[in-house]
């Protein structure tokens, strides 16, 4: 009889430990997003994947919790004077950014040179370029924005990343002051974070100390790597799937503040004539779209607004576009088009809930005589074609959340240069700027609310609905939240 060691013996054993122990390491943290990032620069990203891990990287002068509540971050105070039009912060000692190198004034008017346009270059942030009159630097610990006219949410616009002087780097290895670093980004692969052990809040320093972020858009591929514990967080996921393996992982679901439309290029024909808008948008089922595209789990939407937002949200839109076959096919008939016409959807691949929508859509527009291709590309080339060149006819996709309502809003101002469904009204722009200036709360919200109104009546876009944000957590995970913006706080996480 052959004779066998007892290292033998043991040695599978061991590695079947150890894979094990690796499968449930309390020390790293790996979650997928669904696209590559764009850039980790702050001053050239616009994907809002990409932001919500930068943001673990770099802080600004204030941040946010949850709830969206404004409270200081990079200053530890902060003083408006009596006319509202000077903000002056009084910023943290003993600040580092991840280089070592020490974080003072000179940073913050480095950074908000660049967003205004006061080096003399090309603004990175057109609003700041249109509202801040000067900045300035009393000494190492003082910032000072002078704004043009008072301005009702100009806090919120201070929650944007610091960067450090002079680096310009940051697209390829960004270095910020947060809770994390930078370590690496392998192209469709993965971006790897490590922990700052020298993070200047102590309340919420960070407790795990490397974090993976897998590029994985593919719901199977997700799953399988959440069952063989290559995934503590799987997220993008429909909700029948993420029900699949609910016994074995935490199971949660939120509304993301998001607004997923049926964008309309209103710059080409037939979509220059708001009539054929609004026959689309009076054949679209809503109900239908969130059961079959989102498991039930979301909820409708009638503006580019999010109940989220709570006083600012227009609840009185709803009854605008009922569906309506008969009344879709008569206003077609009545902008010419009583045949219909031929319609290309341009889609990014990789968000399921967005292919899954545009193909529902596609039957749905059938009914009115619509008809409809679904053209799948890739995120960067959406990016690209339809974002920056608005070289399409409609699309699906979602905008992200945001803090202040000005900043969904603007999305749709003639004058702002990522408006990709070139819409172009006078009057929204008009109502637009009234309530960026507007200092009385009461009276901002009217004029958002009025936004809101011509928005869906001019219909420059179908507004579906706020998907929830589906998600499989390690059961020994804890501190996982959804915020108003897209963005993973691993600072906040923490293995039991």
């Amino acid at each position: 009889m052959k004779k066998t060691s007892f290292f033998a013996l043991i040695l599978p054993f061991f590695l079947i430990l150890s894979a094990c122990n690796i499968g449930s390491s309390k020390e790293v943290l790996r979650i997928n997003v669904s696209s590559e990032p764009d850039s980790f620069s702050p001053f050239e990203s616009v994907a809002a994947d990409t932001a919500a891990i930068y943001l673990n990287i770099f802080d600004g002068l204030l941040s946010f919790d949850e709830r969206g509540k404004i409270h200081p971050a990079l200053c530890e105070s902060y003083e408006i004077s009596d006319d509202k039009v000077t903000y002056t912060f009084h910023l943290r000692n003993n600040v580092r950014f991840h280089n070592g190198a020490a974080f003072t004034s000179a940073d913050c008017v480095y950074t908000y040179e660049n967003l205004a346009g006061l080096n003399g270059c090309t603004p990175k942030n057109s609003r700041f370029a249109r509202e801040i009159e000067t900045i300035s630097a009393p000494n190492e610990k003082t910032f000072v924005i002078k704004t043009k006219a008072p301005l009702g949410d100009f806090l919120a616009l201070n929650t944007c990343p610091v960067l450090p002087v002079n680096y310009e780097n940051h697209s390829s290895h960004p270095i910020g002051t947060g809770a994390y670093k930078f370590v690496e980004y392998k192209p469709q692969d993965k971006v790897v974070l490590e922990k700052n052990n020298d993070y200047w809040n102590h309340e919420f320093a960070p407790k795990i100390p490397r974090i993976e972020i897998y590029i994985i858009s593919d719901e199977t591929e997700i799953l399988t790597a959440l069952q063989n514990k290559k995934l503590d967080v799987g997220q993008m996921l429909s909700a029948d799937k993420a029900k699949s393996l609910e016994k074995k992982f935490f199971l949660y679901t939120a509304p993301q503040n998001m607004v997923q439309i049926l964008g309309l290029n209103n710059s080409i024909k037939p979509f220059d004539n708001p009539v054929v808008r609004q026959a689309v948008s009076m054949a679209i089922d809503r109900d239908e779209i969130i059961d079959g595209a989102m498991g039930g789990f979301g909820t409708k939407l009638y503006s580019n607004f999010s109940p989220i937002l709570g006083e600012y949200y227009n609840n009185r839109l709803s009854d605008v576009y009922k569906k309506n076959i008969p009344q879709a096919k008569a206003l077609l008939t009545a902008a010419g088009y009583s045949n219909g016409f031929d319609l290309e959807i341009t889609v990014p691949e990789n968000y399921h809930i967005h292919v899954d929508t545009a193909n529902i859509i596609a039957k749905q527009l059938e009914e009115i005589g619509i008809r409809t291709k679904i053209k799948l590309v890739d995120w960067n080339t959406w990016l690209d074609k339809v974002y920056s060149k608005f070289d399409y006819q409609a699309t699906v996709i979602a905008f992200g959340g945001k803090l202040e309502p000005g900043e969904v809003l603007k999305r749709y101002c003639s004058t702002y240069n990522r408006n990709f469904t070139r819409f172009n009204s006078a009057a929204f722009d008009e109502t637009f700027e009234k309530a960026e200036l507007e200092t009385d709360l009461s009276k901002r919200i009217k004029y958002y609310k009025y936004c809101q109104e011509i928005l869906t009546r001019s219909a420059p876009a179908v507004f579906i609905a706020d998907p929830n944000n589906t998600v499989l957590l390690r059961k020994d995970l804890h501190g996982y939240e959804t915020y108003p913006v897209q963005f993973y706080n691993f600072a906040q996480m923490w293995f039991e």
